[in-house]
């Protein structure tokens, strides 16, 4: 069961008072250049020498920086070495994150597509969420793009998002984090486990808010026959760059592809056994203390055919499927409190001939529209004039939205080079 326009940046932004001019340096005069460098590029930094911009207070330009995307801000990096550090900054990255993530607009979030054709191994696709959202396209532009060890005899799976990260493994032996906005990614060391006939892995991703860290958890599973099984828990952390053993899996043996992250914890739909799906409850992991426990799940009632767990703008959330009939969505908007379980919207079925169904929303509009997977393609219903727009994207499995961030999986070799660079510009001073 599966649980599952940029404006272009103003280099010469406008003060309502006059601003002072300050010359910056061409990127190229601040480091060496290097000896394969063509003529022409010679010449134009030559013109570009005399860049000027405005000289605005830091608050200032920190504002105007936290706002632009990150495209923008990737190019601004070779402005000058003050600007490098600005945008490297960790704290001016948690800013931008915050400002950009919570954007009504989704303009700065993406849609990866797993994308499985007939007779081969899946890939991933992506487009802009904006452009899912715009119901005077006729089609959604979904484009290929590059990932780490990509190869067209290797399957790739997304196992989470979060902050702009986007954990992806492929065939089951390789992971990596990944940012697709500034295309840094980091391989995780190896799990050093084989699997064995009768063992499945099951991975999570999230953010650990207490130890300001990101961390991939990987849960073994093994049959025993019968309802019988033992599991096995390790994590990852970005920050030690390690996988660690903790306690085995707690409240029977998940039954999702992937843990659902939200509040700091990595959630799975578990249940007792294999053949006791319609017992299932909401087991988490805290991040932080690496603990368990568990979270009430909605009371829908009867007639439910299916259900799939899942996140929906942060907050956990239930799809469940009347066979053929509607869905109904149900999302916990306090976290932790059973009575916060609200249904936010019920979506009819479509007259669809091939007998498509509904495996996941994607996103909820505050104008109560809502963007749901059906089968292979894209369905934005409007419950207020009960319309549908759907756009069919061929052979897609899965769907997973990402915030564009400027936050490294290199950061912790980035920050020692950092530090190795100003200790240096000290020794050099002394």
């Amino acid at each position: 069961m599966e649980t599952k326009s940029k404006p272009e940046p103003r280099q010469e932004p406008h003060h309502h008072h006059p601003a002072k001019k300050t010359k910056i340096n061409h990127p190229m005069e601040e480091e060496e250049q290097h000896p394969s460098a063509s003529t022409s590029n010679q010449d134009q930094e030559s013109s570009s020498e005399s860049m000027t911009f405005p000289d605005f207070p830091h608050e200032i330009l920190v504002e105007i920086l936290s706002r632009l995307p990150v495209k923008s801000l990737v190019k601004f990096k070779c402005v000058s070495k003050s600007w490098l550090s600005l945008t490297s900054n960790p704290h001016f990255i948690k800013a931008h994150l915050r400002i950009s993530a919570n954007k009504d607009d989704f303009r700065h979030h993406g849609l990866i597509f797993t994308v499985l054709p007939p007779n081969s191994h899946s890939h991933l696709k992506q487009c802009s969420l904006r452009s899912a959202l715009n119901v005077e396209m006729s089609s959604i532009q979904v484009i290929d793009i590059d990932y780490p060890m990509k190869s067209p005899h290797k399957s790739v799976w997304v196992v989470g998002s979060c902050d702009g990260l986007v954990c992806i493994a492929i065939e089951e032996n390789d992971l990596f984090l990944w940012n697709p906005a500034i295309r840094k990614y980091k391989k995780l060391p190896d799990l050093a486990i084989r699997l064995k006939h009768g063992c499945y892995i099951i991975f999570g991703f999230g953010y650990d808010m207490l130890n300001d860290d990101y961390k991939v958890v990987a849960i073994f599973c093994v049959f025993r026959g019968g309802n019988d099984y033992e599991t096995e828990v390790r994590v990852y952390s970005l920050k030690h760059d390690s996988w660690m053993r903790i306690e085995n899996f707690k409240g029977g043996v998940p039954l999702d592809d992937s843990g659902k992250y939200a509040n700091g914890k990595l959630h799975w739909a578990a249940s007792r056994g294999f053949d006791s799906n319609h017992s299932w409850k909401i087991v988490s992991l805290d991040l932080g203390n690496e603990s368990y426990g568990e979270v009430e799940r909605p009371e829908y009632g009867d007639g439910v055919y299916d259900w799939t767990f899942g996140v929906l703008g942060g907050c956990l959330t239930v799809l469940c499927d009347y066979e053929w009939t509607r869905v109904d969505v149900w999302v916990m908007k306090e976290y932790g409190v059973r009575d916060s379980w609200s249904k936010v919207v019920s979506v009819p079925y479509l007259d669809d001939p091939e007998k498509s169904r509904y495996s996941f929303p994607v996103c909820l509009l505050k104008n109560g529209e809502i963007l749901l997977v059906l089968g292979s393609g894209l369905v934005l219903y409007n419950p207020q004039s009960n319309t549908f727009k759907y756009r069919q994207i061929n052979g897609v499995e899965e769907v997973n939205m990402y915030a564009e961030s400027l936050v490294s999986p290199l950061f912790i070799e980035e920050s020692s080079r950092v530090i190795m660079s100003k200790a240096a510009e000290i020794r050099g001073e002394s």
